[in-house]
């Protein structure tokens, strides 16, 4: 008797181990495997005239969009004397592309033809005065990451002086003079516009500012008060009773 209970007890004991596995095992592969796809943002063609020609001088212009706008200007053949210009080539006191990286910057790029355009004079006093190419090169930026139908308006650039754009999509002017012939190039921090002219901070539109209350308007208000005010009579006020008593009569 003995031995077959030794035994009905290890058959049970031996029963409730393996029903204490199974669901373990079982939740141990019950879990579902998921994979999460994030979109990828479509980075639209940019528009101008002459975008066909860009297309086809930088067949991977999309991959512009992954690299800081220094190296995304200094990808472009067609603008290769501003690229210089802002990174040290022209003059080696003005390099500012670093500063340009740390966008966001809408910059209007000069093609090369457009520099060509200038007097040598005038290029060469660039070339020899540090400050004066500095603020060619900032005058072609402001702050902001917007596309060819968002870029209108007038802005403060980093040059300090003000430029107007007007236009949308592939039809845009830049102080009513440049015309930007491809726009709305993307670069990682920077959207990029060319442009067939040099544009001159001294040609700048003047600076946009709310108009003030009128003070001659508040003057006229405060002289007509005054005056409606004085024209109105006064009457004399009455003469008061006098503080000190009349004398008395002498005694006789």
């Amino acid at each position: 008797m003995k031995t077959r209970s030794s035994k009905a007890i290890g058959v049970v004991v031996g029963a409730g181990a393996i029903a204490l596995s199974v669901p373990l095992a079982v939740s141990a592969y019950a879990q579902p495997t998921t994979t999460t796809t994030i979109p990828v943002a479509e980075i639209p063609d940019p528009q101008g005239s002459a975008c066909d020609a860009f297309k086809k001088a930088v067949p991977n212009f999309k991959t512009l969009a992954n690299v800081p706008v220094s190296n995304a200007l200094a990808g472009i053949p067609d603008i290769s004397t501003f690229s210089q210009a802002i990174s040290g080539q022209l003059n080696p006191a003005v390099n500012v592309a670093s500063v340009f990286d740390n966008g966001p910057y809408v910059i209007f790029a000069p093609t090369n033809e457009a520099f060509a355009a200038l007097p040598p004079e005038q290029v060469n006093a660039l070339r020899a005065d540090p400050a004066a190419l500095t603020r060619l090169v900032y005058y072609h930026a402001f702050l902001g990451l917007l596309g060819p139908d968002d870029v209108k308006g007038q802005r403060p650039t980093q040059e300090g002086t003000e430029i107007e754009v007007t236009g949308s999509g592939g039809d845009i002017q830049v102080n009513e003079t440049a015309k930007v012939v491809c726009g709305g190039i993307q670069a990682q921090n920077a959207r990029i516009y060319l442009i067939d002219q040099v544009l001159d901070p001294a040609e700048a539109p003047a600076p946009i500012t709310p108009t003030p209350t009128s003070s001659t308007e508040t003057t006229t208000s405060e002289t007509t008060t005054t005056e409606t005010t004085s024209a109105v009579p006064t009457e004399p006020l009455p003469a008061e009773a006098p503080l000190v008593p009349a004398a008395e009569a002498p005694i006789g």
